[in-house]
């Protein structure tokens, strides 16, 4: 009898990645989503959001990389950043990595994720307790439209978002980033979710008219992450004034000292070119102010 155990996330009705499971960890249901930490054969420690994969051990990094440090290394003073989701602590603990950050603010609407993550998954939820950090447990909709209203302003904004269903899909509305443009300074940068341009270029055509008609500036970061559908991921590039290829200088990650298992400068300048059956079909939404 084959006693094998496999976790799988479908992609609509045509696809699906499957994992095979030595322990489950963690499961349990909150009111915005069923969160699951399993043990895995060959990726480590996996987290799962109502059957989809956030991160594994394996190449979580990868993701955490690309949405904080390309922005981080083109602003030239980050002091104040804003990460909305990303419950796991992962983009925290890259943001903390550059000492020139005075002030992490993360909120995630889960608190669940956040407690099962720092027991289950330290990997990513080390940096959770750092006294730069402030961890607020809210909807950061209402914290973005609060931002824009006041006075509290942030050199760089992460929106570190699952796919736009459920909890997320307010973090994909026009309302929302006029909110975040507001929320940033004068010159500002923000990172979000930009999803598969093998699955979701619908969703990739609609943020990046949204954004296009918001920011100056506006570019497509791309990457390649293990476990994410198709492996082939993306990223939004918005800036009210630095570009992410003009306003980059290589020395800054040289001098940094940092050590990356994915990110470095040659990196940078590469994830901005676009294959082509991408840049045929958004080239004409990027923006270079």
């Amino acid at each position: 009898m084959n006693s094998e155990v496999w976790i799988e996330e479908k992609v609509e009705d045509f696809y699906g990645m499957r994992f095979r499971v030595e322990k489950t960890l963690f499961s349990g249901k909150s009111e915005f989503q069923a969160v699951d930490i399993v043990e895995t054969r060959h990726h480590g420690r996996m987290l799962f959001n109502d059957g989809l994969v956030m991160l594994s051990e394996k190449d979580e990094f990868i993701y955490h990389d690309m949405i904080t440090h390309p922005a981080l290394f083109v602003h030239p003073n980050p002091k104040r950043v804003l990460v909305i989701g990303g419950g796991d602590g992962g983009t925290a603990r890259e943001v903390l990595r550059h000492q020139g950050v005075e002030k992490v603010v993360m909120v995630e609407i889960d608190k669940m994720v956040v407690d099962a993550c720092k027991e289950f998954i330290p990997q990513t939820a080390c940096e959770l307790d750092n006294p730069r950090l402030e961890l607020i447990i809210g909807d950061g909709v209402d914290y973005v439209a609060k931002c824009a209203q006041g006075k509290e302003k942030f050199d760089v904004i992460l929106v570190d978002s699952t796919d736009p269903i459920g909890p997320a899909t307010p973090l994909f509305g026009k309302e929302f980033y006029e909110n975040i443009f507001q929320s940033l300074n004068d010159d500002g940068i923000v990172v979000s979710q930009g999803e598969s341009p093998f699955y979701h270029s619908d969703v990739q055509s609609s943020m990046l008219k949204l954004l296009n008609g918001i920011f100056p500036i506006l570019r497509l970061l791309k990457f390649t992450n293990m476990c994410y559908p198709g492996s082939f991921w993306s990223f939004t590039f918005a800036s009210k004034k630095y570009h992410p290829l003009r306003d980059f200088n290589e020395d800054d990650v040289l001098q940094s000292k940092l050590k990356f298992n994915y990110y470095n400068e040659e990196i940078h300048r590469a994830c901005f070119a676009q294959p082509e059956f991408v840049r045929r079909e958004f080239k004409h939404l990027f923006k270079d102010g």
